[in-house]
């Protein structure tokens, strides 16, 4: 692979003006196809499979004039202190005002909270439902706004009026101040480690071409596809992150190669076939795990991966060609200023390649810290593992749910609305839970109201239960709905229970009449896709370990790394977990990341963050462990080869993982729960496993096992190919007058650290 990656890189080197020229057709027609395609919708979150979403497929297929899943608010009135919502001036007030709604734009029905006894027993507070004909993605501008209208005329008339439910959500736009912060911070840290404006605009240059394409291939699919705004968003995350890393590992090493003296087009095919092929094993490994997300049965998340792996798979094809095409743009302009300021380069001109000498002094970093570690191993992993241990210890408290409008800000309507309904009919009544029976399949029992009066005495009797309204037919008397609200909150566990407890109430109704019974509800699918996320955890992250070994046997023909290298990928996903247990359920710190509500964390997290992590872990294993692999089978001891990895990819992985974080954690302004769960949880988990993982205990795990640290037992030896991502077919295919031997040429001072 490193020859055909070599290949590469020369052929876009000399190539500069057509590879450019081909991305920015691309990067055009990306935008014009965007710019051109209709807005993408946001889907309800469904699990095909659970028994909420049999319910709300058989409601759809039995009431087909009404959408199961379909927009709807709740109007919720209360009357100025010492008065009721029924005086008469307030009775009128509220009628006026849901008169205002009836026939609206996209509205099917709305409930007059008089007639339905929607108003709170000590009389302050009343709601109305409004139905409406479309999901809340298809809502207009003008069936929100009158909605909106709606609700300011009550206030006028001296109502306290909020307005909850589906139809005023609306999907999540990037482009916040705090993601411009975490691009700045990128760009200074890529200023310090290269030393150059132009190497570090390059990298940024590159990586907004790949995240710009993607931005647009997504929102031009997002219709055909069903793409949301989320898996925009996953995208612009993921391929701004690792675009940013793959350009400046490329980079880096066409600096080192341009130290060893060779030409710019041999260094920029040298450094495609060397750090290149790393970029390209660790996108694999990305792509591979975002892919796999699939398995785990739900549609979104499914989308999620794959938008993400699209990105990512982009930021690949960048770094290998458009990275050295724009070598041959700025030549030595990529070399740092200190470098260019050498005597020793000045006097060799542009023409030829001369090594320059490494300034005296001490040290870099990277090899006093390598050092370090060698000398106190021991301690260093001790130190190191009980301290992520102690990290990852609020995640035996996990709890997964999906945010409902309890976890929204308190400034919003939504989040008052849901207050004032816990607050005058309790707080199970934001969740309540919708039974369907099903008598088209009973024989020998009697008629659906029989079955279903049966359905509704057994529900009742469930402990948990506050009430259980009448039931609804369909037109053709086969199928009846009914509405139980619980006591408890939708998130809380007393809930999930119930949800279980009531399933479990109706089996001998079931079986007595040979009906259908089924429980669902908003409540009860977020309770089903989170339990069936909690089963998925273990069988995808046993996967995923299990993919690790395999590939990193592969790579660095080894046993015992590769192991390390899981165990360490534990360690960095559990203390991820830990946080965001801290974080969002425990309060922690929430002031200061702007969480103004704390809750059970989104239960698609652990295993988008599992997918996502293990693939960039893969990266910093390799573009570490490489150099050190590189330095040992060239004759190195154990211990000196863990210096010179350092040495020369300490730095650079370094740096790589502050972008990382930087534009991670960009995201965690935004108001959306989901992605400040993504932002917190995966800058975290990089965080931990770049400078605690791959920079404390892999050194001290090394360090220990000495030489058995590169054992490979001969059976696997023979039978495990050869990916040659150290580049040792380099030395063979390419010619020995092309470079200047690394034992003649002393380093730039770039590459000490």
């Amino acid at each position: 692979m490193a020859t055909f990656l070599y290949r590469i890189g020369r052929w876009a080197f000399r190539r500069r003006r057509l590879v450019s020229g081909l991305w920015l057709g691309v990067l055009v027609l990306a935008g014009v196809a965007a710019a051109m395609a209709p807005a993408g919708e946001e889907e309800d979150l469904s699990m095909p499979g659970t028994e909420s979403q049999k319910a709300f497929d058989l409601l759809d297929e039995r009431f087909p004039q009404s959408n199961s899943q379909g927009a709807e608010a709740r109007l919720v009135f209360q009357a100025p202190d010492g008065q009721r919502v029924t005086a008469r001036e307030n009775k009128a007030a509220v009628e006026d005002t849901l008169g205002s709604l009836d026939g609206g734009d996209q509205v099917a029905s709305t409930t007059d909270p008089y007639e339905t006894g929607a108003v709170s027993e000590d009389g302050t507070i009343a709601y109305s439902t409004i139905t409406y004909t479309a999901d809340a993605v298809d809502l207009t501008e003008p069936a929100k706004s009158a909605l909106e209208d709606a609700a300011s005329q009550a206030r006028d008339a001296g109502l306290t009026v909020e307005i909850g439910g589906s139809a005023l959500d609306s999907e999540e736009e990037p482009g916040g101040t705090t993601e411009i912060i975490g691009v700045a911070v990128a760009a200074v840290v890529l200023v310090l480690a290269l030393g150059s404006l132009v190497a570090a605009g390059l990298s940024l240059l590159t990586a907004f071409v790949g995240v710009a394409i993607a931005f647009g291939l997504v929102s031009a699919l997002a219709v055909p596809l069903g793409l949301t705004s989320t898996v925009a968003i996953l995208a612009l995350m993921l391929g701004l992150a690792v675009g940013i890393d793959y350009a400046l590992f490329i980079t880096s090493r066409f600096r080192d190669e341009r130290a060893q003296g060779s030409e710019p087009e041999e260094a920029a095919g040298r450094a495609v076939g060397t750090a290149g092929s790393a970029v390209v094993f660790a996108g694999a490994t990305v792509f591979i795990a975002l892919v796999g997300l699939g398995v785990v049965g739900i549609p979104e998340l499914t989308k999620m991966g794959m938008g993400g792996a699209g990105a990512v798979a982009l930021a690949v094809l960048v770094a290998l060609t458009l990275v050295p095409a724009l070598f041959g743009f700025f030549g030595r302009q990529v070399l740092s200023r200190a470098v260019r300021k050498a005597p020793s380069y000045r006097r060799s001109g542009s023409g030829r390649p001369h090594p320059v000498p490494t300034a005296a002094g001490r040290p870099g970093l990277g090899t006093r810290w390598a050092r370090f570690v060698l000398r106190r191993p021991t301690a260093v992993l001790l130190i190191a593992g009980l301290g992520l241990g102690a990290v990852a210890l609020p995640a035996l408290s996990l709890e997964l749910g999906l945010p409902g409008d309890e976890s929204k800000s308190v400034e919003t309507t939504q989040r008052r609305a849901y207050d004032l309904l816990s607050e005058g009919f309790g707080p199970g009544f934001n969740g309540p839970l919708t039974v369907v029976v099903d008598t088209s399949t009973s024989s020998g029992f009697g008629n659906t109201r029989a079955i279903t009066d049966l359905v509704v005495k057994t529900v009742r009797g469930v402990e948990g239960i506050a009430s259980v309204g009448d039931p609804v037919l369909s037109r053709t008397k086969d199928t009846a709905v009914l509405t139980a609200v619980p006591r408890t909150a939708p998130n809380s566990g007393e809930t999930k229970d119930l949800v279980h407890a009531i399933r479990g109430a109706v089996l001998g109704v079931e079986a007595d009449t040979g009906a259908g019974i089924l429980v669902t509800g908003t409540t009860a699918l977020n309770i089903d896709i989170s339990e069936a996320m909690s089963d998925a955890l273990i069988p995808y992250l046993t996967v995923v370990i299990g993919l690790a070994v395999l590939l990193l046997m592969v790579v660095f023909r080894s046993v015992l790394v590769p192991v390390k290298a899981a165990l360490g990928f534990l360690l960095s996903v559990g203390a991820a977990f830990g946080v965001l247990v801290a974080v969002f359920q425990w309060g922690w710190a929430a002031d200061l990341l702007g969480i103004e509500q704390t809750g059970p964390v989104m239960s698609l997290m652990p295993i988008l963050i599992i997918g996502i992590v293990f693939g960039l872990a893969m990266d910093y294993e390799v573009f570490l462990l490489t150099r050190m692999r590189e330095a040992y089978v060239h004759g190195a001891s154990p211990g000196e080869a863990i210096v010179g990895g350092f040495r020369h990819s300490g730095r650079v992985v370094a740096a790589a993982a502050i972008i990382m974080v930087s534009v991670f954690a960009g995201f965690v302004g935004m108001s959306s729960p989901t992605i400040q769960t993504m932002g917190v949880g995966l800058a975290a988990a990089v965080a931990f496993d770049a400078f605690v993982v791959r920079m404390a205990i892999a050194p001290a795990v090394l360090a220990l096992l000495g030489h058995r640290a590169w054992w490979l037992p001969p059976i696997l030896n023979r039978v495990l190919p050869n990916l040659d991502i150290e580049g040792e077919a380099l030395s063979r295919h390419v010619p020995a007058s092309a470079t200047v031997p690394d034992a003649a040429v002393p380093r730039l001072p770039v590459g000490r650290d």
